[in-house]
């Protein structure tokens, strides 16, 4: 019987396969064919239409992508989100609206004309730093103190800017046995130029009021992420005050269901990688608005979307 004389590898010619493997082609990054339309559900100068504004200006420069920002503006999202369900699931038309788009306004509405399913879930950009604000002007340090200005017979009005704040702030005075007058406004921008002018006492906005709080004009009072506000750091959240729920959206990038997957997984890697270059304009305001990008894709982006869904069912069912 004879035996082949065994193959000794050196050490020196296995790091140069190494290097070889490291070196070959990978798998072609994802391109668009064409460029990308971006519907944005909000109304401009608010947050969600600033931040897809200078994404799609640091896309351009970084990438050589070409984007056309559209507003497609309307109860909540919803506008937008029937307008984009309806497009070629080629990559080429995205929109960025809030989670709650997709979640309490679906399940709030009559007649949607579009469900959870219709989308794909491309990626967040950023949480919305929820907070009740008021002008530091009425003394009010605390969610505390307005509740006992509330109990003291003072006639408050609230400013919020949908259903689910709404309901929210509902829970704030089953919370505590207040009254709030609440008025409805389109957008953040809204309940915050509204506090501003003293039209109502206090309101949710989401980040915005960093400049406000910044300058000491104006004072989170309560934050309405599950964790507490990156400005505003002493301010307690509603867990914290035994309400189990979350008024924090985050910003997302959908887009029609069925794009390819490497369609999805390009366009979230194209967002990120402009989020987290500190040198974009996107990346800078995104981090003086909202604290810093927050980036959630894939199966995690799927489990987010859907329990906003379930926890959205159980405030429609606590406050109605």
């Amino acid at each position: 019987m004879t035996f082949k004389p065994l193959r000794i590898i050196s050490a020196a010619a296995a790091a140069t396969a190494a290097l070889a493997i490291a070196a070959s082609p990978s798998v072609a990054e994802w391109k668009p064919s064409g460029p990308i339309n971006l519907m944005i559900a909000f109304r401009a100068g608010g947050g969600a239409d600033t931040q897809a504004r200078l994404m799609a200006a640091s896309l351009e420069k970084g990438k050589g992508w070409k984007i056309i920002p559209q507003n497609v503006t309307g109860k909540g999202g919803a506008v937008m989100a029937r307008k984009l369900k309806s497009q070629p699931n080629d990559g080429l038309t995205i929109g960025i609206a809030v989670t709650e788009t997709f979640g309490y306004n679906i399940l709030a509405s009559k007649k949607a004309g579009y469900s959870v399913s219709d989308f794909t879930y491309i990626t967040t950009t950023a949480g919305s730093q929820m907070g009740i604000v008021a002008k530091t002007s009425r003394g009010w340090k605390s969610i505390h103190d307005l509740v006992e200005a509330a109990k003291g017979g003072a006639k408050i009005k609230f400013g919020a800017m949908s259903p689910k704040l709404a309901d929210l702030a509902y829970t704030v005075e089953q919370k505590f046995g207040i009254k709030l007058n609440t008025v409805m406004f389109k957008g953040g921008r809204g309940v915050l130029n509204a506090i501003t002018a003293g039209d109502v006492d206090a309101g949710w906005v989401a980040g915005i009021q960093g400049k406000g709080v910044r300058s000491g004009d104006l004072v989170n009072l309560l934050s309405g992420e599950t964790g507490r506000l990156k400005v505003s750091p002493d301010a307690p959240t509603l867990n914290e005050l035994g309400i189990p729920y979350d008024a924090g959206a985050k910003f997302v990038i959908v887009a029609p269901k069925g794009i390819p997957a490497d369609a999805r997984k390009g366009l979230a890697d194209a967002i990120g990688s402009i989020l987290k270059d500190k040198s974009t304009k996107a990346a800078q305001f995104v981090t003086r608005a909202f604290g810093g990008p927050l980036l959630i894709s894939g199966a995690a982006l799927d489990k987010l979307v859907a329990d906003g869904i379930a926890s959205s069912k159980q405030l429609m069912e606590a406050t109605q």
